[in-house]
């Protein structure tokens, strides 16, 4: 069964080729929009809830040949996206109702995120018939496992870069709120130094333990990391892994092609 969804979804994505998709990210800080004609991507930017119908224009304006549009939302937006959208093209909005191509053995899959089911998604199709770990740094850190019997077996959810920072603030009475930045020594000899050490050694051991936990369960392991700090935290993992900035937004595609079949 899993071949034969793969070999489907490779079957609809020539068939595809004619037209573009729009699938639309909006995340916990920011909205990224991603033009894809086939499963070749074409256009990325980011916008506001703000300026959501001036980003939605732009994008048309540049891409009419837009048909299908697809929106995953982690956190609020508002009823008037989906009929702005509307105007355009036809519109998918991704729940746990919606058609997916793996198994989804989650115990509670009305709880998955529509961005996890999105890294799921990219897994399933990145890498056929094989152990797919998917790391996606961004707000939070999640972990996203794909076996190579095209399950989805679930992960874990852990604090992200910023939020660690933001954390040390709020929770404290004199330690400052910083930035991420590249530590020298792993031994901190300042305040600063001591919390960027903290929270940036922290978080790529966090990351090497987790992936040798993996690892030590699923042979010939394939790790994808992803997420708004991917390319920060990938300099700093010592185990062997894949960046790979624009997976969830492929993932996003996929899940559409999948969908609009």
């Amino acid at each position: 069964p899993t071949k034969s969804v793969k070999k489907r979804y490779h079957i609809l994505s020539i068939c595809n080729l004619c037209s573009m998709n729009l699938v639309v990210d909006a995340g916990n800080t920011q909205i990224k929009f991603a033009v894809f004609k086939g499963n070749r991507l074409l256009h990325t930017e980011v916008g506001s809830q703000e300026a959501f119908a001036d980003s939605v224009k732009r994008v048309f304006d540049k891409y009419p040949g837009i048909t299908d549009a697809l929106i995953s939302a982690v956190s609020h937006l508002e009823p008037q996206s989906v009929e702005i959208l509307s105007v355009f093209c036809k519109v998918y909005v991704l729940s746990p109702q919606s058609r997916i191509p793996f198994k989804n053995s989650y115990a509670t899959p009305a709880t998955l995120g529509p961005d996890r089911i999105a890294l799921a998604t990219a897994a399933f199709y990145h890498n056929p018939n094989g152990n797919t770990l998917v790391i996606d740094a961004g707000t939070c850190i999640t972990y996203d496992m794909v076996n190579d019997y095209g399950e989805y077996l679930g992960g874990a959810i852990s604090p992200g870069l910023y939020m660690r920072y933001n954390a040390l603030h709020k929770y404290t009475d004199k330690l400052p709120l910083l930035t991420p930045e590249a530590i020298l020594d792993f031994i901190g000899n300042a305040t600063e130094t001591c919390m960027h050490s903290g929270v940036v050694n922290g978080i790529s051991l966090e990351i090497d333990g987790v992936i040798t936990q993996y690892r030590s369960r699923f042979r010939h392991l394939t790790v994808i990391l992803t997420g708004g700090d991917a390319q920060f935290l990938s300099k700093r993992v010592k185990n062997t892994i894949f960046a790979h900035s624009n997976f969830l937004l492929e993932g996003l595609n996929q899940l559409l092609d999948y969908n609009k079949s």
